[in-house]
């Protein structure tokens, strides 16, 4: 189970995320939405500790994260925003070296290797060096290096990023097998409709602020709407998006 207390992160002063509070247990997929600049990949950040809350504090089965670092990356698969890779080695290399990293026997760094490739379409393209790759060839390869050494806990940052219709269908089923099995998912995306498909509950964050933590079910019957792209328009959107669309039709029209 992974657990935020309060936990807030300032800059300069500035809170970016503020008082966040909420449960992902293991074997739900837990959906983090908000628009643009509302504190998610901060707050997945600050998760996987790449950066220190300013207050409150992030469990993981009970324990802080900050108690032991090393222990906590150990259990941890994490998808970023931005597909920072050595762009320099192949596809195949990178994902040695990850394992290598993570310390896995070097038959099975070699095995899952292979099998992460072949099942991601990538296997033709493996001594490839990555700079060659399209966006959505290096995302399924931070997919494959966040799930390489089989973790507790996976967090995922806009993982649909740059996805063919097939990969994302692949991904959505693998977001929902993980869970099954036992494992905490956190992710965040703005595919509303995948979220909606996949996730056991949702967390809603506005503002650096969470405006809504529930099962989708529990929310659609409070909010009396039926789906979650109106659940978030009505929690998250401050405009009203169809007469932005009308003013720039009209605009575009003139």
């Amino acid at each position: 189970m992974l657990e935020l207390q309060n936990v807030t992160k300032r800059y300069t002063g500035i809170p970016v995320v503020s008082g966040v509070s909420f449960i992902a247990r293991a074997g739900e997929v837990t959906g983090y939405l908000g628009p643009n600049g509302s504190g998610k990949s901060t707050t997945l950040k600050m998760i996987t500790g790449l950066i220190e809350p300013s207050e409150g504090e992030i469990l993981f089965n009970g324990q802080p994260i900050g108690r032991d670092r090393i222990a906590h990356k150990q259990r941890l698969g994490y998808v970023p925003e931005e597909p920072h890779l050595y762009a320099h080695l192949t596809g195949s290399e990178y994902l040695e070296m990850v394992g290598q990293l993570r310390g896995m026997p070097e038959r099975a760094v070699a095995t899952k290797t292979t099998g992460f490739l072949r099942l991601l379409g990538l296997h033709a393209d493996r001594d490839v060096p990555i700079s060659s790759y399209s966006k959505g060839m290096r995302q399924k390869i931070l997919l494959a290096a966040a799930l390489l050494h089989n973790p507790d806990l996976v967090l995922l940052d806009e993982p649909f990023s740059g996805l063919d219709v097939n990969a994302a269908l692949v991904l959505r089923g693998l977001i929902r097998d993980l869970a099954a099995r036992g494992k905490v998912v956190l992710f965040s995306s703005h595919e509303l409709d995948t979220v909606e498909r996949v996730s056991s509950r949702v967390v809603i964050l506005h503002k650096g602020h969470v405006v809504s933590n529930d099962s989708i079910q529990q929310l659609r019957t409070l909010m009396s709407l039926p789906t979650l792209e109106g659940i978030f328009s009505q929690l998250a959107v401050e405009q009203d998006t169809e007469a932005v669309t009308r003013e720039m039709v009209e605009l575009i029209e003139s």
